[in-house]
């Protein structure tokens, strides 16, 4: 039992601190680029959770977002000690992470964009912020349960992809807005770091919203039914056990 969190607890530390170190250095590079940044730095997400959902999602589920874990929590996929293991491990990453790209690059040019925090812009306040973060990770949470919950949905063995461009349709739309975090550990360990705390609620209510209201949804209007309906020659495999249930 040890083994097995252990072994989940790495996957999600190493994966959150890739969407870290990936995500808050390409808004870090974009700053010294000026043209196309936006569309970098989307693809630089969604091709970090993409990459590390394909590489690892087969160990610890690939949340790599404690806002993901959240909704596994409420819906009884995961046991709550193994979701309190996902959190340190996912907080710990984006704070090494965001340490290491404040210590590698010259301070400078972290500096001139806080080390990547998200934020509000173009007149954006906290409150719109807060929508706008839980709509965008509505998006993301609804596609992990289709995608990677589901057996009836898409191959898990391409949910990578499915994941990784739901993270850059949000960056490409929410990025001058919000920063399209739709992750607390994606604003966790910049802030840690850098100590910029501006809003920070904003960022994990907001994700953690948003995720829950996708998980809920999603759970009690396809998968539980789907659990009831016995399995026949056609049906494309059986859905995993809730955590109460393994």
């Amino acid at each position: 039992m040890f083994e097995d969190a252990l072994r989940r607890a790495v996957a999600e530390f190493i994966g959150a601190f890739t969407l870290i170190f990936i995500g808050a250095g390409a808004a870090v590079a974009a700053n010294q680029v000026h043209d196309g940044s936006l569309i970098g730095v989307a693809v630089a997400n969604g091709l970090a959770i993409g990459v590390m959902v394909s590489a690892l999602g087969h160990i610890s589920g690939g949340h790599f977002n404690p806002a993901i874990t959240f909704g596994f929590l409420i819906t009884r996929r995961i046991k709550p000690a193994l979701g309190v293991v996902y959190w340190v491990a996912q907080l710990s990453g984006a704070a090494l992470a965001a340490l290491l790209v404040h210590d590698l690059i010259p301070h400078a040019i972290t500096e001139a964009v806080k080390l990547g925090v998200p934020a509000t812009g173009n007149g954006v306040d906290a409150a719109s912020a807060f929508g706008l973060e839980a709509i965008m990770t509505f998006f993301l949470a609804l596609v992990v349960f289709a995608s990677a919950v589901d057996a009836r949905g898409t191959f898990k063995s391409i949910a990578g992809l499915a994941i990784g461009l739901t993270i850059t349709i949000d960056v490409l739309f929410g990025g001058p807005f919000t920063g399209a975090a739709v992750n607390p550990a994606r604003a966790f360990g910049p802030q840690l770091i850098g100590d910029y705390w501006s809003h920070a609620w904003v960022w994990y209510a907001g994700p953690i919203a948003g995720a829950a209201v996708a998980a809920l949804l999603y759970e009690f209007l396809y998968l539980r039914p789907a659990e009831r309906e016995p399995v026949g020659p056609s049906d494309g495999g059986v859905l995993e056990p809730r955590a109460s249930e393994s």
